[in-house]
């Protein structure tokens, strides 16, 4: 194979791996670990929601009781668990992280492999030149 067929499939898996990890955003963690979706209808609730910080997680103190709320204030909802719900979201954020670094640090060793990695390798075309 050669190393410019390599690169692009290489390039390909890359962007397809990276469309997969974009699509498990804030929302889908805050499903999985277990937080309901809600449609905030009351006053105080809207009240609330929009003065929340857009895509962080928020402790709320709502009728007593402690919660944790992620604001979609573009959709109008909120995605809100407990201290359970909490602790798994972080657990998954962690594995999340955990699994982009292995994905980085694999397409990187990938890239040494086939000698485009850093600086080196590759064809590079300068003014129409081949060099």
């Amino acid at each position: 194979m050669t190393r410019l067929l390599r690169y692009l499939v290489l390039v390909l898996a890359a962007l397809a791996a990276g469309c997969a990890n974009n699509t498990l955003n804030n929302d889908n963690l805050a499903i999985a670990a277990g937080f309901k979706v809600i449609t905030p209808v009351k006053p105080d609730q809207q009240a609330i929601l929009a003065k929340l910080p857009k895509d962080k997680v928020s402790p709320v103190t709502y009728n007593g009781t402690m919660y944790y709320v992620i604001p979609d204030s573009l959709n109008n909802l909120a995605y809100v668990g407990g201290a359970a719900e909490y602790q798994e979201y972080q657990k998954l954020r962690i594995a999340k992280q955990l699994s982009n670094n292995n994905l980085e640090a694999a397409q990187m060793n990938q890239m040494d492999a086939v000698g485009l990695g850093g600086w080196g390798g590759g064809v590079a075309f300068v003014g129409g030149f081949r060099r």
